[in-house]
């Protein structure tokens, strides 16, 4: 398990420095980067379970704060987000973020 966790905080820290190029990256790269600390000491067999459940809080804020523009495309007949890169309607990035 060391192995793995120790993989998945490079990843995300990869992550995280992608998401710099972001229009919004103060959330994601808040996100990646608290993911990969938390892999990264658990590599090491140090949980800090406070750190755990305020990441935890801070998705489940984050997931409802985009919950409107999820009922939007939802009301306005589910149109594909994926057709292009170029966001047609409002409420298309803000779904995209919505859905991960």
């Amino acid at each position: 398990m060391k192995i793995a966790n120790l993989i998945l905080c490079v990843l995300f820290i990869v992550f995280a420095a992608i998401q710099l190029n972001d229009p919004d990256p103060e959330f994601w790269v808040a996100l990646y980067t608290g993911i990969a600390v938390i892999s990264g000491c658990a590599a090491f067999r140090k949980y800090n379970v406070w750190v755990i459940l305020l990441g935890l809080v801070v998705v489940v804020y984050e997931l409802f704060k985009l919950f409107p523009s999820f009922g939007s495309w939802v009301q306005d007949g589910m149109p594909t987000i994926t057709g292009s890169m170029q966001a047609e309607s409002q409420y298309i990035e803000l779904v995209r973020e919505f859905l991960g």
